[in-house]
């Protein structure tokens, strides 16, 4: 008969990039002490990466050796799974949008869920429990324009805006517009005065 160990790695090897692995899914192989044992040994033998307490990837084999899932396939992958809006941090829209060089040191991303981090690899990803607002329009430019306002803060805001607004299309405009109610009064004031293109 198998070890638990192989029968893990076996159940677990079809699995896209970023999908995480936990006991729970995994008990059908075994009792719950048995199965967190065996996800631990394997984590310690390289075999998996703990994320955090509880949840495990698996490394991806690439032509030069193995590696952490992407960051990018495991937001996704929270975000499939838990139902959570999770987007950039304000930093990170700041930086696209170029209203800061900096490039932020940490991977921090904004969740409707419970603050948490993930580790993959050397790299810690953390995810921040934000406030409604910030994750207004969540996938949409107007809405990376919100977050990098909130990150500028109420005394950058209104010539930030006006940066920014030259960069964004009609539509885009009125969807930012649109969300001014949703907004803090800090914000919404200087968004519910931005002017359409011609």
């Amino acid at each position: 008969m198998k070890s638990l160990s192989i029968q893990i790695l076996e159940e677990t090897n079809g699995l896209s990039e970023g999908v995480p692995i936990s006991a729970k899914a995994l008990l059908h192989l075994g009792n719950r002490a048995a199965v967190d044992q065996a996800l631990s040994r394997l984590a310690r033998r390289g075999k998996l990466l703990r994320a955090r307490r509880g949840t495990y990837l698996r490394p991806v084999e690439s032509r030069f050796g193995e590696r952490a899932p992407a960051v990018k396939k495991v937001v996704e992958e929270a975000q499939a799974r838990s139902g959570e809006i999770i987007v950039s941090s304000g930093a990170a829209a700041a930086n696209q949008l170029g209203l800061t060089t900096q490039v932020p040191v940490r991977q921090v991303y904004l969740t409707s869920g419970p603050s948490r981090e993930f580790r993959l690899g050397k790299q810690v990803v953390e995810f921040r429990h934000a406030p409604r607002w910030q994750l207004t329009l969540a996938y949409r430019p107007a809405g990376t324009v919100v977050r990098a306002l909130a990150w500028v803060g109420p005394n950058a805001a209104k010539q930030a805006l006006r940066s920014v607004s030259q960069k964004l299309t009609s539509e885009e405009i009125r969807e930012l517009k649109s969300a001014a109610g949703s907004l803090p009064t800090w914000l919404a004031k200087p968004v519910s005065e931005l002017v359409l293109h011609a």
